[in-house]
């Protein structure tokens, strides 16, 4: 992946150019306060030295009357000595009167009319270039002073005081040059910072298309990297798993796939071969009823399998609603334990306590069927050669209980921890269930859920192996309360 295409890199980019308008604006801010404040302190020394040089030329006429042009001269030429100030005197009708530069008084172009009226009702305190000069901007100080003698009547005048801007554009010169150092030393420092981080998300961006680009076609051998910073490492957790969650999916669904065909194989074959034994004359007639019947045993398990499967898919769409009647629960368990006769007497196996008292509750006969359907198969499979198998009905607190025990290797803690698992076959790595489709204790605790009840499993280690079906005498009442609770929590 080119990196410019990276919504990193553009994020990046888009970043930088925030950070230099953020720097232009705030420059520009920074610079115009400083200049502000600069030409500010500038115009009061302006204004310091025409004040004081009004004060001079108020007293000097005072005392010599029109004499004080001379004074003023003087008074002139030591104020522009001393400070970098011109001073300019204009009559009442705006015609130069003394001159603050070697122009001759003659040809100072007299004081413009805007500025006499402006002075006529304030004092004027400003950067202008409309006084002396159209090309060059001054710092002016102007007032209307009204000279006086004792006897003599008022006379006004208009003195301008003209300060150079040299100062201030330097200053502004230096302000703007240091921002400009300042700026571009910290827009390198948010750039490599930026790159520095950018670059990490931007090379996980391309190794997660890389990656995604593989799981797409189905390899699931690279993972993505954890030892990132922040959110990403959380993000890559999450698709190793996600990835690792697929690829056992897809291995489970394979074996599962797989496992159905064996199993749906199995009893049609052995229907097929007994029914056709039967037409064409192999199997006399004095034993076709037994056939029959076995027969009949493989459409129950084939029709069996066919449920669980067809359970299973209305369990994962929540659309399974048992069917609740009152059941002999110990018939149901004796019907069940009929159908493994064959296999039970292969093994030479011993059942015990199957003639126990009459256990009945209000379950779905038929998903009741498939539970101990499912756990009596399970006990059948694994039973050692020889071995037992007992059975317990029990009823505690309006709780039937049904078990079911097997004697043989039994479970492994790490065994019991999964045994319920969709596809978790209990002996994958003991190789002895070479058929099963690993499902039916899964679709078993579902349908005891469904009953408002409980599936536990016991084992001891090469010894015993015990499931447990707990469910109420009637899950009814159980429905009734639970609904009853949700409409009391609703608002009215």
């Amino acid at each position: 992946m080119n990196t410019k295409n990276s919504s990193y890199y553009k994020l990046f980019r888009l970043a930088l150019i925030i950070v230099v308008l953020v720097l232009v604006f705030i420059g520009a801010l920074m610079i115009s306060l400083c200049s502000a404040i600069y030409k500010k302190s500038k115009l009061k020394e302006v204004q310091s030295v025409g004040e004081l040089y009004i004060n001079c030329i108020t007293d000097e006429y005072r005392h010599t009357g029109d004499g004080y042009i001379v004074q003023a001269e003087r008074l002139q030429e030591m104020f522009m000595g001393n400070y970098d100030v011109r001073l300019y005197i204009y009559n009442e009708n705006g015609t130069c009167v003394l001159t603050g530069d070697s122009v001759a008084v003659a040809e100072t172009a007299p004081l413009s009319v805007p500025m006499r009226d402006f002075l006529d009702d304030d004092d004027y305190l400003d950067l202008s270039s409309d006084a002396i000069s159209q090309n060059k901007p001054f710092l002016i100080y102007g007032s209307k002073v009204y000279l006086k003698q004792s006897t003599m009547k008022y006379v006004p005048i208009y003195v301008l005081a003209y300060g150079s801007t040299d100062d201030l554009n330097l200053f502004t010169l230096k302000v703007i040059v240091l921002y400009v150092v300042f700026g571009v030393i910290g827009l390198a420092l948010c750039y490599l910072l930026l790159k520095k981080s950018v670059k990490k998300h931007i090379d996980f961006e391309q190794h997660f298309l890389q990656i995604s680009e593989k799981y797409s076609k189905g390899d699931f051998s690279e993972k993505l990297p954890t030892d990132l910073p922040g959110n990403l490492k959380d993000i890559s957790e999450c698709v190793n798993a996600l990835a690792a969650n697929v690829e056992k999916s897809d291995d489970t669904s394979k074996t599962f796939i797989a496992n159905v065909s064996h199993e749906l194989r199995t009893p049609i074959t052995t229907i097929g071969g007994f029914v056709d034994g039967i037409l064409d004359g192999t199997i006399p007639k004095n034993r076709q009823q037994e056939y029959l019947i076995l027969v009949s045993k493989e459409i129950k398990r084939l029709r069996m399998l066919i449920t669980s499967m067809l359970n299973m898919t209305k369990f994962e769409s929540g659309t399974m609603r048992p069917n609740f009647r009152e059941t002999n629960l110990t018939d149901l368990v004796i019907q069940v334990v009929l159908m493994f006769e064959k296999r039970i007497e292969d093994k030479h196996l011993q059942v015990e306590e199957l003639d126990s008292h009459r256990l009945t509750a209000v379950v779905d006969a038929d998903l009741m069927q498939q539970v101990i359907y499912n756990l009596v198969e399970n006990a059948v499979k694994f039973v050692n050669d020889g071995g037992t198998l007992s059975f317990r009905f029990d009823k505690k607190d309006d709780i039937c209980i049904i078990g079911i025990r097997n004697t043989g290797e039994g479970l492994k803690d790490s065994e019991i921890r999964q045994v319920f698992d969709r596809f978790y076959k209990t002996d994958s790595s003991r190789g002895k269930d070479t058929t099963g489709l690993g499902i039916g204790l899964s679709i078993s605790r579902k349908i005891v859920h469904l009953h408002h009840g409980h599936i536990v499993v016991k084992s001891v280690e090469g010894e015993y192996t015990e499931f447990q079906i707990q469910i109420p005498v009637d899950p009814r009442d159980k429905e009734n309360k639970t609904d009853l609770e949700k409409k009391e929590k609703q608002p009215s």
